[in-house]
């Protein structure tokens, strides 16, 4: 196998030195509109359209015909029903296989729509309100994680109403933007994503992780254009994926990442189709953010379609890893962005035309120039396929023999 030639980044000493003022604008090299100037991530990114398919599938049990949430917890994964069904259930990572079920006693399942969790707890939400839009009981139910293991739960009740709901009068079926079926549990808050039928977009809600009764305050309002079903938090990588389907049963996958503190919708936002028509996707989860488990539950409109209750197996590596990834594929240094880092065969600088043209160089670790040119365009390749195997020096601008400083590896 090739080694990757290391190139490690250089601005030259003669450069004049500025200091480097906080600069907005889409910092995703992912996006269409990438600024490779910008410091600052204003949430301005735009992205191309995309589609994943999954890279393996799995049938779940019959019992899980209506699975409606999903998270990874003690090397299995965790599932309900939305029917009157008051059992946990979980499932094997590999392939789907029923591993043993835990049952809520001493509660209700009125619309047990999404499962989170933290390290001590696991929440349940019984927060469905798409029959007639006017539930007066909403709550997410918290059970001691230690004891569902001991397949004896201890569960205490979180209650709630939205702050802008005035009016309850029956809506019927589908009819409301009060529904819910997708939340995260952070540090110290849980914050709600509704299903909104009505406008297809989904509201942020803050709400109390701690037993009582709260109003669930708004926050904010994103058009996702769809319905929301579900979503998973990785708070320590500022990464929270969506999962939900159009009007016509087309799911989809929400990644919100790169943003600010509880500003869920200030970062980056990437919509991505999911390429499994008329499934009605319910559950997510990962523990990883490149690897990601999807449920659909049962869903038949014969003789057009019968989609069974399955578990879906996706990778998201290739729009997440450049962003999740502790070994950087990038360098900025002042006014270039500097890419792919480790470089192979061909390196790109890319920058504006007021920094056009200058001069560039590569040395080796004995300080011989071995490639040098000019940059003249806002998007230079410059192949390095001669190159040998090694560590490199990138010096950009003037260059005098012996005298160049490095700014950052």
């Amino acid at each position: 196998m090739r080694k990757n030639k290391i190139v490690l980044i250089v601005l030259s000493l003669f450069l004049q030195p500025v200091l480097k003022a906080q600069v907005g604008g889409c910092t995703d090299i992912l996006a269409l509109n990438y600024n490779a100037l910008a410091n600052l991530n204003d949430g301005s990114c735009s992205y191309a359209i995309a589609s994943i398919a999954p890279i393996s599938s799995f049938n779940l049990d019959s019992n899980l015909n209506e699975t409606s949430g999903l998270i990874n917890w003690n090397n299995s994964i965790w599932t309900h029903n939305d029917n009157s069904d008051l059992n946990l259930y979980s499932i094997d990572t590999l392939n789907g296989s029923y591993l043993q079920s835990c049952m809520l006693a001493g509660v209700l399942n009125n619309d047990w729509e999404e499962i989170s969790q933290d390290i001590n707890f696991i929440y349940v939400g019984d927060f469905g309100n798409n029959q007639n839009g006017n539930r007066t009981n909403l709550k997410i139910l918290r059970i001691i994680k230690t004891s569902i293991l001991a397949n004896a739960p201890i569960i205490d009740t979180i209650n709630f109403s939205y702050s802008d709901q005035n009016n309850f009068t029956a809506t019927g079926g589908n009819n409301t933007d009060f529904d819910c079926e997708a939340f995260i549990v952070s540090t110290d808050s849980i914050y709600l994503f509704t299903k909104q039928w009505l406008s297809n977009k989904t509201s942020l809600y803050a709400l109390c992780k701690l037993p009582g009764t709260y109003v669930a305050n708004l926050k904010s309002t994103f058009d996702v254009q769809g319905l929301i079903t579900g979503a998973v938090y990785l708070e320590s990588k500022n990464l929270i994926a969506l999962c939900g389907y159009s009007n016509l049963l087309q799911p989809f996958t929400y990644l919100l990442y790169d943003f600010n503190g509880a500003n869920y919708f200030g970062g980056n936002k990437r919509k991505i189709a999911i390429a499994l028509p008329f499934h009605q996707v319910e559950g997510i989860c990962s523990t990883t953010g490149l690897k990601y488990y999807f449920s659909n539950e049962y869903f038949s409109q014969p003789p057009i379609v019968t989609n069974v209750q399955k578990l879906h197996v996706f990778d998201l590596s290739v729009y997440l890893l450049n962003y999740l990834t502790s070994e950087p594929t990038h360098e900025k240094i002042n006014n270039y962005l500097i890419y792919p880092v480790p470089a192979n065969d061909v390196l790109t600088i890319k920058t504006d035309k007021m920094h056009l043209p200058t001069n560039y160089f590569i040395i080796n670790e004995l300080g011989e120039i071995v490639l040098n040119g000019k940059l003249t365009s806002e998007h230079e390749n410059i192949s390095i396929t001669n190159l040998k195997s090694g560590s490199y020096i990138l010096s950009i601008g003037i260059r005098k023999q012996g005298t160049f400083r490095i700014i950052k590896k």
